[in-house]
Order: C-alpha cells, then structure tokens, then sequence
C-alpha cells in the first residue's frame, strides 16, 4: 500500500516534468433576485493586477493567470462586494463561475466598504451554511460526498462512520429535505432507508456541484413537508468552449465525466460511475457484497437572453450479495437486511425572466423501487418487502421584487404520489416481547399532494429585515388533509459588523408512505408537526472570519407512536441499517396514532475561517443540546439520537499551487441504548436508559495537483481515524455465544484518489 501511494503521487513528475503555468476565469454576473445580468461589473482576482468587467450581458473573462487556488472580489455600485474563495485555476479547461450579487440596502456614511466573504439569501435568516465544489471535495473523512461535509457544522450529528443519516438538531433522519437543482429528491443516498433520508454514500456526483445551501432550522416557507434541515444543491453548467472530461479513481467507486455545448446556447453534463467494493469483498471472501452504480446528466438552453431550459436526470442502482458457503457466512447475513433498490429523479425546467422578477416552472418526477430481505441462518425468510414509490410534481414559482428594499416571493404546487408494497413478515417477535401483528399486505395507492406558499421580505428603518411567510400543505392519504404553517424571522443590523438574528415558526410533515401502507388505521395519523424558535448573533471578526452563536427549541407534537408498543415514537427510528436490529420500528409495521410528543433544546457556537489572502480556513463548531421524546406511555425518555455535546474542528493549509493538507477532529458524547438482559430480550423500564462510550476521531488528508498542457491530475491520501479508535455504536444479542456483542466502527481507514481532468 506504502509503494502504490507513492507511486501514485510522485509518478505524474518522473513522467511528465515540468507543469504549466496559466490558466483563465470566465463567468456571468446577475442580480440574485431578477437573475437579470449585471454589466459594469469590477471582477478582480485577489493579490494580482489581473481583472476584467463584465459586458452587457454580465459576462467576463481573466486570462493569464498562474496555475493555483485564488479569491475573487466582485464590486459594482449598487451591490454588496463580495469575495468567492477557494477558486482553483488550472490549464485544462476555464474556471467558470456564476456569481450573484445582493443588491446594497443599508448604506453606511464615511465608512469603507468591505467585502463580504459570507455572503447569505436574505430569504433565509440564520442557521445557514453555504459550502462551494472545493471546500466539500477537500474535506478530510468525506469521501468526496455532499452529505459527509456537513457534519463539521454546528448542530448536525451522525449515526455512525459508515453512513451519513443526518441528525440535525435532534431530529430524526427522515425530518431532511434534499433539493437538486429545484427538483425534490426524497433520498440522495445509495442504500438508503424507505422513509428515512440516510445511506452509505450519495450518489450525487460532487464533480458538478457548484454550491450547496445547508438549513440547520428556522427555514422559510418556501420549504415544506419536512422538520429539521434543507440541503439545495446547485449544478454548475457544462463547458462552454470545447468537449472536455474526467477520469476518478476515489475511495469506494470509479467514474467518468463528459462535458461541453450542444451548440451556442446550449451545453451538456454527464457521469456515470461504478463502486468497485464488491471487487475487494469477494476477493477477500466477505460474506455481505454491496454493489452500485449512478448516472448523472443535465442539459442546458438558452431560448434568449431571458427564457432558459433545462434538463436533469439522475439515477442509482444498487444490488447487494450475500454469500453463504458457509455457516458462520450464513449466520451473519441472517442479521442484515439486504435491498436492491433502483432509482431516479427527472424533470424538466423552465425560466423567464420578466420586469423587476422571474418565474420558474419545473415537471418533475423521482421514483424509488425497493426490494428489501432478509432471511435466518437456514436461509428461510424472514422478511420481504417489494415497494414501488412515484411522485410527479408541477410546480410554479414567483420572484418579484416590489422595491429596492422589498421582495414577493409566491409559489404552488400540485403532486401525484402512487405507492405500491408487497410485503412479508412472518411471526415476528421483538427483543421486548412483542408479537408484530402484521404477516402480510399487498396495496396499491393513488395520493395528491399540493401546497401553495408565499413569502414578503422587506428592510424597515435601514436596519431590521423582515420575513414574513406561510404555507398551506395538503395531503389527501391521512383524515386530517390541511396544514398551515406560518413563520416569520428578522435579522437587525448592530453596526456594520453583528445581527441578532430571530426565527419563530411551525413546520409540518406528512406520514411516511410505508406507515400508511401497513395498517389501514394508521390513516387516522396526523402530520408530525415542530414549533421551532431559533435566536442567533452573528459578526464578522474580520472579512474572513465569523463568529455565530444560536440558541434553539423545537416543540414536537402528534409523532406516530405505536399501540404495541407504547414505548416506542418513530422519532427515534430511522437510522443504520434497519431491520431486525431494531426490531423493524422504522416501518410502521404495527397500528400508530399521532399521540408521540418532545423537546430539543440547545446551543451552538461556531467559528467559521474562509480561506484568504492568508491560505488556511476552517470551521471550529460546539453544540450542547437536550432531546427528549415521550411515546404513548407518557413518559419521557432521551431521544436515541441524542447527543449532548458535539465538538468539531476541521482546518487546513493551502501552500502552494500544488500542495495542501487538512485536518478534521470530530467528538460526541455517546446515544442511548437499551442493554440486554442476560437471556438476551430487553426491557420496557430500560429503555434507553445507557450510553454508549464518547466518539472521537481525528482523520487527515493530503491533496496534490499537478498541472500540464491542456490537462491536469489531483491525487489525494485521506486517512480515518488516525488513531485507530474503534468506536463502538451497535449492541447485539450473540445467539450461539449467549452473550452481548458489541458493534465496532472501522479503525483507521486509508483512501486514495486520482482525478484526471482534460
């Protein structure tokens, strides 16, 4: 492994010598609420004399730079100066950018105008992060995902190592929105979790991320159905001067790019790429093999300078193995759920713009089939469970900006959701004793969903901003159809440097498919619901540095809990690898009624560095929060993903054009557990009543570019858990031991990755 390493990093020298040296940035500039462009534009790179100004049409071009990591200052009269960081300029093909300037409301007297490198949707006050392509590739312990990134920030939580089940504030994972690109993607993971929003590894390609908006609560009414958090995804365009593409070898699959236009007003992206652990785990006779691939491709058309199409389509598919030679093999398959799941979302959108706004409007469609199983040590069936779930959505949605100081955000939607499960569960018995009512169901549903949303910001007295929004949800599968959900936030200016920044509202979210499908009772079930309010304070240290401290409560009510098992509120379900670990809870597989109810209060204090003049950057976040949940039995107990303290510090280095290393340290205290009793059943009274052992981890990373004519090669080592501390996060009963075993996350972890680019 020693060899192979250093063979990959310092072999692109021996063979190729000498890098080259220029490279050019080229973009648009438009006013991120009419998306009209901007011309006049000052675009400058920092600690050059280089820079352009955009033309009529807000476009602009830098030649001649030198090979390396870059910020660029955008300054026009009007507008607030901002900074883009972390700009990586290369000789195989243009760094383009698409950068939208926020029009200056509050005006300063005799004071310098300086330049803002957080940047933030004044549609959204507070609790949101914004992460770039490169500030998410270069995470240490990320594998290059989307989701992985994220765990660095304030509030957000993690299951296991394994997997990236999101826990943002408390919340369960199914409470996560995805958005692609417009488009609601219900689960952007490989192997992920019907009903839930975790998995593995995601299969979005971060190649063709320009930029991620990450919602830790408090969100506004253009966001509905879900609880806790809203991850937008944004895909850049293709190339715009030639064909162009990549090669990676990462740490879990191989894939391939292809880039570049259709003609003058259109362009094109496309992936597809292959995991190839099921290579390793057969050679070296696993007896579990997970196997997936995932396509991903956009389309984009300029009808004109105001009217633009585009076209998404991005599909997974997983399978997984087992391999049963042997009984040891067979025993330990009998403990996993396996799923073949294929899946794909698609739409198709369409903008205009129009005086002092735009509106968009997307037909959309995403579709998940889910083939899950599980059988015992005799390979006799356990579980089965053949789901098919369709959603296609029309919707439309407004921007207009009513003055300099005000803006009307309104929106509808209309959704036709068909829902198919065959399943099978035999005679099952819980660890608690319980018998599970359900041994079979066959269904086929037909739901409408809709909403209608609208949002009014505006600037009062040149230092308050105000949000003011609400949304109507329907759902036509549950007896209770309507939910309004009003929210209101403002952020008030203290100097030039701080906000205090507020958030009150109520947000609701509708019963999982799969709960509905089970028991025919459980249409009786209400939309969970959660009044949230979240106070911040925000300031700028300096241009590149921010403090933020928020506090925040969350009031849970009408949760599904189970008449079976009065224990048991589904908000503490929904992550790992579901099944008869945790007794099939997820599911729903038994009667529930909306009587489930809780609380989460906490505190975060972030510290965020965005790479500068001065080239290191990092995030240094604690949270200490409190979750509690309270089941059909009305007592409260700690929520199972509640982790008290969360400390998080990730940093790193930029050297030079070639070289640059980061460092991540990750703690948390452990979440609840129910301990077994000696002849391995648990009990009621003891329900999450331990904790496991603090996690703790430390992972590195190491990236290296070279650059040559017409194309480049990054090559990166990123170690897990340097330390080798084998966090322990799952119990389980050992049946032919007679005795508790426990579940170890992996030690330390080397990956290597090689990108080439041309």
């Amino acid at each position: 492994m020693k060899r192979l390493m250093l063979l990959i990093i310092f072999l692109p020298i021996v063979i190729f010598g000498l890098e080259a040296s220029k490279g050019k940035i080229s973009g648009k500039v438009i006013d991120s609420s009419t998306k009209e462009p901007v011309p006049g534009v000052n675009v400058v790179v920092v600690g050059t004399n280089l820079g352009a100004s955009t033309d009529l049409d807000g476009n602009f071009v830098i030649s001649g730079i030198d090979i390396g990591t870059y910020q660029i200052r955008i300054s026009s009269v009007g507008y607030a100066t901002m900074v883009k960081t972390d700009i990586v300029v290369n000789s195989a093909k243009p760094t383009e950018l698409l950068i939208e300037l926020i029009q200056e409301t509050i005006e300063f007297e005799s004071v310098n105008v300086k330049a803002n490198y957080f940047m933030k949707d004044p549609n959204e006050i507070g609790s949101i992060s914004n992460f770039s392509y490169e500030e998410i590739r270069r995470a240490p312990g990320g594998f290059e995902d989307v989701v992985r990134a994220l765990t660095v920030l304030p509030g957000v939580a993690q299951t296991s190592a394994g997997r990236n089940d999101l826990i943002v504030r408390g919340g369960a994972p199914s409470e996560n929105l995805y958005i692609v690109d417009g488009f609601i993607v219900p689960n952007i993971n490989h192997f992920g979790t019907q009903g839930a929003t975790g998995g593995p590894i995601s299969y979005i390609n971060l190649d063709y991320v320009r930029e991620t908006t990450f919602s830790t609560g408090g969100f506004s009414s253009l966001y509905g159905d879900k609880l806790s958090s809203v991850l937008s995804i944004e895909l850049r365009d293709g190339r715009k001067d030639k064909i162009g593409g990549k090669g990676t070898i990462s740490a879990s699959q191989f894939g391939f790019n292809l880039e570049g236009p259709i003609s003058n007003k259109g362009n094109f992206i496309f992936s597809v790429r292959r995991s190839y652990l099921d290579f390793i785990f057969n050679a070296a006779g696993f007896n579990f093999v997970p196997e997936y691939y995932d396509v991903l491709s956009k389309i984009n058309y300029d009808i004109n300078q105001k009217e633009k199409l585009s076209f998404l389509f991005i599909s997974a598919f997983d399978k997984v193995k087992f391999n049963n030679k042997t009984s040891e093999d067979r025993y330990e398959n009998s403990r996993i759920l396996g799923s073949n799941q294929n899946s794909y979302v698609t739409g198709i959108s369409y903008r205009k713009l129009i005086p002092n706004g735009f509106y968009t409007l997307t037909l959309g469609r995403n579709f998940t089939d889910f083939d899950s199983s599980q059988k015992d040590s005799l390979l006799n069936p356990i579980f089965q469970n053949i789901s098919r779930e369709g959603e296609n959505e029309l919707k439309g949605d407004l921007v207009y900006k009513l003055s300099k100081n005000s803006e009307l955000n309104f929106g509808a939607s209309v959704k036709t959701v068909k829902f198919s499960a065959d399943i099978k569960l035999p005679t099952f018995i819980t660890t608690f004793g319980e018998r599970l009512s359900l041994s079979s169901v066959k269904t086929k549903n037909n739901f409408v969903k809709s909403n209608i949303y609208g949002q009014y910001n505006t600037l009062l007295l040149n230092k308050l901003r105000l949000n003011l929004g609400a949304r109507l949800d329907y759902f036509n599968g549950i007896e209770s159809k309507y939910y309004f959900n009003p929210r209101i936030s403002f952020t008030y200016l203290v100097g030039e440097l701080a906000t205090l920044n507020l958030s009150i509202g109520q947000y609701s979210q509708s019963p999982s498919y799969i709960w509905l499908a089970a028991i025919p009772s459980n249409k009786n079930l209400k939309a969970v619901t959660v009044n949230q309010i979240v106070l911040g304070y925000e300031r700028n240290l300096t241009e590149d540095l921010k403090l933020k401290l928020e506090g925040f409560s969350k009031r849970y009510f009408d949760y599904p809990t189970s008449l079976l098992r009065p224990y048991l509120v589904l908000a503490n379900t929904g992550a790992g690898y579901v099944g008869t670990e945790d007794n099939f809870s997820s599911f729903g597989f038994e009667p529930l009624v909306s009587k489930g109810k809780g609380n989460v209060n906490g505190v975060e204090l972030s510290l965020q560095k965005k790479a500068s003049e001065i080239p290191h950057y990092g995030i240094i976040s604690i949270t200490y929060s409190k979750a509690r949940f309270a089941a059909l039995d009305g007592i409260e107990r700690d929520g199972s993903y509640d982790q008290r303290l969360i400390i998080n510090a990730t940093g790193g280095y930029i050297f030079n054009e070639s070289w640059e290393a980061s460092l991540k340290f990750k703690f948390a205290t452990g979440n609840p557990y129910t301990p077994f009793n000696n002849d391995g059943t648990q009990s009621v009274i003891n329900y999450n009543t331990k904790r496991f052992k603090s996690f703790h981890s430390i992972d590195l990373r190491v990236d290296k570019r070279w650059d040559f004519d017409g194309w480049n090669l990054i090559t990166y080592l990123d170690i897990q858990n340097i330390y080798n501390n084998k966090n322990t996060n799952i119990i389980r009963w050992d049946y032919r031991k007679n005795k508790v075993a426990e579940n170890n996350s992996i030690g330390i972890l080397p990956s290597i990755g090689v990108s080439l680019e041309f």
